[in-house]
């Protein structure tokens, strides 16, 4: 389970991208060796974003 840090990072990585820069996601998932939270997105998928447990966005 994400933890909140990572859930409030991920709804202002997700408004952003669908909002403002009108990019698809494409996928959002936990990296079990990691405990990051990623997230694919963009048109041609160009576009990789990873969330850690405290909620840094990479």
């Amino acid at each position: 389970m994400p933890t909140p840090e990572q859930l409030d990072g991920l709804y202002r990585v997700s408004y952003y991208l669908t909002y403002l820069s009108f990019q698809p996601i494409h996928l959002v998932c936990i990296d079990k060796r990691t405990a990051n939270l990623f997230i694919l997105a963009g048109h041609d998928e160009e576009i990789v974003t990873e969330i850690t447990s405290a909620g840094e966005v990479f």
